[in-house]
């Protein structure tokens, strides 16, 4: 039965390390590398994440300067921001991009708030599937009676106080991100 805990406890905190990755890539009008992650530019062939083509560092509060190892695909850094429609404005330099995060506008801050809240709500129901998968196990092995039905409710209440757990830390994490938001 040990073994099914830690099962869960596994699945439900490999679930929040997903939520954790997108909302770093929910842009809050502070420069942050981790918008870029998920763009990939097309070098000799292949579709590579930019921080394996270029140097990314920030250089100011709403700055992201962005040099190429090779300078050919300077062109296509930039083809791929623009194309990832992600609202952010791209100057090339000649060497290198500068991407300027633009200031959130109160609507904005609002409509990327609700997508917070709606990723952690589908979060919470990943969190609940992986628990209901959990007590399916441990009713299968009551009905096989390889526990007793008290050591199956105990278990349960286990599992139930995990669930607890990890949902609430992706309320936490919502409420951190939100006040991120919010701050102008």
């Amino acid at each position: 039965m040990e073994e099914i805990f830690k099962d869960s406890e596994s699945k439900m905190g490999k679930t929040i390390e997903v939520y954790q990755k997108e909302l770093s890539n929910i842009r809050t009008g502070r420069a942050n590398t981790s918008v870029l992650d998920a763009v990939k530019v097309q070098y000799y062939g292949s579709a590579m994440p930019i921080n394996q083509v270029a140097s990314v560092a920030v250089i100011e509060a709403k700055t992201i300067d962005i040099k190429p190892w090779d300078r050919s695909v300077l062109a296509e850094i930039e083809k791929a921001i623009t194309a990832a429609n992600i609202g952010l404005s791209v100057v090339n330099t000649g060497d290198s991009l500068k991407v300027k995060f633009p200031e959130l506008t109160e609507e904005t801050r609002k409509e990327l708030v609700k997508k917070v809240k709606k990723m952690a709500e589908e979060t919470k129901v990943n969190i609940r599937n992986v628990r209901r998968d959990t007590n399916d196990k441990l009713k299968e092995k009551q009905k096989n009676k390889e526990i007793s039905e008290d050591d199956l409710k105990h278990a349960e209440a286990r599992v139930q106080k995990s669930t607890d757990k990890f949902i609430k830390d992706i309320d936490d994490i919502a409420k951190v991100k939100e006040q991120d938001l919010m701050t102008i």
